[in-house]
């Protein structure tokens, strides 16, 4: 009996009522350990099976572990931390992926790869394998985000077989119970700079009748928005940064007077809307700088060095100065509107006229009172880091 400190790989099932087949999967998992002197264990991690899927795999020689919460995260977290391996292949128990065809995941581990995933548009997708919209919208889509994102060199984000070391699930900090569970371990991977490739790998029709766990439109929703989540700077920074251009550069034109283009009569209503994007696209950048801040902190993102260069010279007191600069602008330009109004005898006004001062003041002080507290908050997330 091979101890298990002597162990090199470990086979990682999650199983949530497969005995239809999770046994043609333990021996195809096990003939291949064999057939290639492999020392190695098979783990079954159970997530509440109650059809005898874990009398099947007990049976054929596999480890059974139960996770005590319900998901697919879980139970292969569960199923990750209990292994004895020195690495982990984790695949579907729904006879989907070939478990007695794992060695191109095994050479690029022991080349010192920390994540190897498989990429079945580059090893075949069987027909009817994989659904319409997954293999021609969903996949391709958040795959495509996940690049752009998080600069990965994954092109198969979702292929849940994949091998990497025993302990990335305690080095990354994965948390997600789900199935948005694949997307964090290569987000997080790459974020972590982690040592990344891919294999061919084919995908079968799935042996089991009953449908499967996944859900298109609610799973698919779950991995953008966890894919959005993660990236402060696509869900936040960037849009704010359009946003306030936008506005600052088209209430600059139309603050001289009215602006006429393509035949098109811009004035003060558009005035009134570039200062509110302005404001609009502030708010999303500071919220952007917030998430990136609280992710460090708790653990979730890495701290970068380039983040940590602009938020060492935001300090609380440059913030304070700026945003009490920018606010005195705003209280500047609203005296000014006070003295055009004086010289009516505060009777009626040339709306045309005054907005043109009123709105950009208004929109000063709103800009600096953020400034402002923006900056004591910050600085109240920097406690904690400090601590």
């Amino acid at each position: 009996m091979t101890t298990e400190q002597q162990l090199e790989l470990s086979i990682v099932m999650p199983c949530l009522n497969e005995a239809e087949t999770i046994g043609a999967c333990i021996e195809k998992a096990i003939r291949y350990l064999n057939q290639h002197h492999i020392r190695g264990e098979v783990i079954v991690s159970d997530n509440g099976s109650t059809d005898g899927s874990i009398a099947i795999a007990e049976r054929l020689g596999a480890r059974v572990v139960h996770a005590t919460e319900k998901g697919y995260g879980s139970a292969l977290m569960y199923g990750i931390e209990a292994a004895f391996g020195k690495y982990v292949i984790m695949g579907d128990s729904d006879d989907s992926y070939d478990f007695s065809a794992l060695n191109p995941f095994l050479i690029k581990l022991r080349e010192g790869y920390d994540l190897v995933v498989g990429n079945r548009f580059k090893g075949g997708i069987g027909k009817g394998a994989m659904p319409f919209l997954h293999k021609y919208l969903g996949n391709p889509v958040l795959s495509f985000i996940g690049k752009l994102f998080f600069h990965s060199p994954v092109n198969d984000f979702h292929c849940g077989l994949r091998g990497f070391r025993q302990d990335i699930v305690s080095l990354l900090n994965l948390r997600t119970t789900g199935m948005e569970f694949a997307s964090e371990m290569i987000v997080k991977a790459s974020l972590f700079k982690l040592r990344i490739c891919e294999v061919p790998t084919t995908l079968s029709v799935a042996g089991r009748s009953r449908p499967p766990h996944l859900r298109t439109w609610q799973d698919g929703w779950r991995h953008l928005r966890f894919l959005l989540i993660y990236s402060p700077r696509w869900l936040f920074l960037y849009p704010g940064i359009l946003l306030m251009l936008t506005g600052m550069l088209s209430g600059g034109f139309i603050m001289n007077g009215p602006v006429h283009l393509f035949n098109i009569y811009f004035d003060t209503n558009t005035l009134l809307y570039s200062g509110a994007a302005a404001i609009i696209g502030f708010q999303l950048m500071v919220f952007g700088i917030f998430t990136r801040r609280y992710a460090i902190q708790t653990g979730l993102m890495p701290d970068q060095k380039t983040i940590s260069l602009v938020e060492k010279w935001l300090t609380l007191e440059r913030g304070i100065v700026v945003g009490v600069l920018i606010t005195l602008a705003g209280v500047a330009g609203s005296a000014y509107s006070l003295y055009l109004w004086d010289q009516v005898d505060f009777g009626t006004l040339e709306y045309s006229s005054i907005l043109r001062v009123v709105i950009p003041s208004v929109v000063f002080i709103i800009l600096g009172i953020q400034t402002i507290f923006s900056s004591f908050f910050l600085s109240v997330l920097s406690l904690n880091r400090k601590r």
